[in-house]
C-alpha cells in the first residue's frame, strides 16, 4: 500500500515512461509536419477528440470505481482477519486459564496462538502465488508442518489443525460446549474471510473492457495533435503529453488497484498486518515480539 509520503516521482512517471515516449514521439512528428512542411491539411476540428476525451473519461471514472471497490473489499477483508485473530487469542487466553489444567492448558493456548499467525502469513503469501509453507515452521510444530503437507491448500491445513485441536480440548475438558461453539465461531469466520479473499483473486477483471478501453485512449491521442497544432504550434508537444500523462495515469491505476493481492506497492498490505497480528498476539501471550522485515517496510513509501 502506498504511503501519503515520500512516493517519489520516479516511480510515478515510470508507469508511464513508454506511453509518454511514443506520445511524445508522435506528436513531435505532427508539430513539424505541421509547422515546417506546412501540412495545414493534418488539422482536424478540436470538437472531435473532445467527445471522445469525455466519453473516456466517462469510462475510466467508472472503471476506476471498480478497481477502488476490489481494493477496498480486501482491505476490510483482512481488517477483519485482524479483529477476528484477536479474539480468538483472547478467547483461547481466557477460556483455558483454570489454575487446575495447569501445563497442559498452558501448552494448549501456545500452540493453538501461534498457528493462528502462521495461519496469517501463509494466506498472504498464498494470495501472492508464493510458497504458502514458507517460513510456518516458527511456528508450528513438525507433525502439524508433515499435515501441512497433505494439502493443496495450506491455509485452509492450518485451520483444519484448529478443529481438530478445539475437538480435544473439548474432550479433555479444557473447555465447555459453549465455549467449544464460541470458538469455532470464530474459526468459521476466519474461513469465510479467506473465501472471499481467493474469490477476488480468482475472479479476473473483464479483459475485454480494459482491452477496448486502452484502444479508446490510443485513438484518442492520434487524433488529439492533429487538433491542437493548429491553436498552439510547438507548444502542442508539451500539451499533448500533460494530457496524456493524465489520462494514461488514471488508467494505470485502475489496472493496479483491480489485483489487490499481486505484491505490488499498491495491494493491500498483507505483510504489514501479519507483522501486527503476530505483534498483538505475542503479547497476549507475554511474549515478546521481534521486529522483522515487515515492520522496517513502512519506511519506504509503501508497505507490502
Amino acid at each position: 500500500m502506498l504511503l501519503k509520503k515520500n512516493i517519489p516521482i520516479r516511480y510515478i512517471i515510470g508507469k508511464i515512461r513508454t506511453e509518454l515516449i511514443l506520445v511524445s514521439i508522435y506528436a513531435v512528428v505532427v508539430a513539424i509536419l505541421y509547422k515546417v512542411f506546412h501540412f495545414t491539411h493534418l488539422a482536424i476540428p478540436l470538437s472531435i477528440p473532445m467527445i471522445m476525451g469525455t466519453v473516456i473519461s466517462l469510462l475510466l471514472a467508472f472503471r476506476s470505481n471498480q478497481a477502488y471497490d476490489r481494493w477496498w473489499e480486501a482491505r476490510t477483508i483482512w481488517g477483519a482477519i485482524v479483529n477476528d485473530s484477536r479474539t480468538l487469542a483472547r478467547q483461547i487466553n481466557w477460556f483455558i486459564h483454570a489454575p487446575e489444567q495447569g501445563e497442559q492448558a498452558h501448552f494448549f493456548r501456545s500452540r493453538f496462538i501461534k498457528r493462528q499467525i502462521a495461519w496469517c502469513y501463509s494466506l498472504s503469501r498464498s494470495l501472492r502465488g508464493q510458497d504458502s509453507a514458507y517460513g510456518i515452521e516458527k511456528y508450528i510444530s513438525r507433525g502439524d508442518i508433515q499435515h501441512v503437507k497433505n494439502f493443496n491448500n495450506t491455509p485452509m491445513a492450518i485451520l483444519d489443525l484448529q478443529g481438530q485441536d478445539l475437538q480435544k480440548a473439548y474432550h479433555n475438558g479444557l473447555i465447555n460446549s459453549y465455549q467449544q461453539v464460541e470458538i469455532e465461531r470464530t474459526l468459521s469466520r476466519l474461513c469465510d474471510a479467506m473465501g472471499k479473499c481467493e474469490r477476488i483473486k480468482n475472479t479476473i477483471f473483464p479483459a475485454t473492457y480494459s482491452l477496448y478501453i486502452h484502444f479508446s485512449l490510443l485513438f484518442f491521442f492520434l487524433l488529439l495533435p492533429f487538433a491542437v497544432v493548429e491553436f498552439f504550434g510547438f507548444m502542442s508537444i508539451p500539451v499533448v503529453i500533460a494530457i496524456a500523462a493524465v489520462f494514461f495515469l488514471i488508467e494505470k491505476m485502475a489496472i493496479h488497484l483491480q489485483d489487490p493481492f499481486e505484491n505490488k506497492p499498491t495491494d493491500t498490505p498483507m505483510t504489514a498486518i501479519c507483522f501486527t497480528i503476530e505483534r498483538d498476539l505475542k503479547q497476549m501471550m507475554s511474549d515478546a515480539p521481534q521486529l522483522t522485515e515487515a515492520g522496517a517496510q513502512a519506511k519506504r513509501y509503501y508497505v507490502l
